[in-house]
């Protein structure tokens, strides 16, 4: 009796005002018949609840965390309420934040502050979250319109790594701090020393810009030199500079990428 109490206690009902809105959503998501177009959906979802090593209490939750905005936008006329996805992300994202602070705070009692943030700033990043999503498949578990599949949505780090988070708030919903807890140290804190320095993972830009400033030179400056292809899979080429001078150029499907990929060869050609 007391631990039915407790885990009452320790789940949904503990998000105050969350509970309402959650519910709206769900209630919404469960009347309109997702599983017409994906059939396999809520089986493929147990399939992700057994990799997880988590089983919802109310799968509908998982579903509203999965939905991606895309399939409710052009799926259904009617809706006009703030997308689940997005609001679901948007909380996963502070508690993401708050279990990483946590535990990089305990598990590195001798570290100064400024190291304990650079490594959160790594953990929390599009990228890492990117790399975790793809160990889990999480892609082929989100439910994007026609459209955004055909695009490669399934594969979009803004996407993937939106969507482990709107995962990480459907568990502390459906059964409180401790579970989003339990997934977090289990799938996403794995290995993490080791793939924070993967290449990926270093801000190049930061390297070069306090690389300028130790030389007492000008911060370089980028500069766009071209965009190639549609407006929904653009590449964007970058050209670092100091001065008149270029010190590196490089690519990328966001700008953000390619002003890292130039900083990055510029890095390499400065020897830092």
């Amino acid at each position: 009796m007391n631990d039915q109490k407790s885990r009452k206690s320790s789940g949904v009902a503990d998000a105050g005002g969350v509970k309402g809105i959650i519910r709206r959503i769900v209630d919404y998501i469960s009347g309109k018949e997702i599983g017409e177009q994906y059939p396999r959906w809520e089986k493929s979802l147990q399939q992700l609840q057994k990799r997880i090593d988590y089983s919802f209490h109310d799968v509908n939750i998982l579903q509203a965390a999965l939905t991606h905005k895309s399939y409710l936008r052009r799926r259904f006329d009617d809706h006009q309420s703030p997308s689940p996805f997005e609001r679901m992300e948007f909380l996963g994202d502070s508690i993401l934040g708050f279990v990483v602070s946590k535990e990089l705070f305990a598990r590195h009692p001798d570290e100064q502050e400024g190291k304990l943030s650079s490594l959160k700033s790594k953990i929390v990043s599009e990228t890492y979250l990117t790399l975790k999503a793809n160990v889990l498949e999480l892609g082929k578990y989100v439910l994007l319109s026609a459209e955004e599949q055909a695009s490669g949505g399934a594969k979009k780090p803004s996407i993937l790594s939106d969507s482990l988070e709107a995962l990480i708030c459907a568990i502390f919903l459906d059964s409180g701090i401790a579970s989003a807890t339990k997934f977090i140290k289990n799938h996403i804190l794995t290995d993490y020393e080791s793939t924070v320095q993967r290449n990926e993972l270093v801000n190049y830009k930061s390297l070069l810009q306090e690389y300028m400033q130790r030389h007492n030179q000008d911060p370089p400056t980028y500069v766009t030199i071209a965009e190639d292809g549609p407006e929904h899979s653009k590449v964007f080429s970058v050209e670092v500079r100091q001065g008149e001078k270029v010190l590196g150029a490089g690519k990328g499907n966001t700008k953000k990428n390619a002003h890292q990929d130039a900083a990055h060869h510029a890095c390499q050609k400065l020897g830092i």
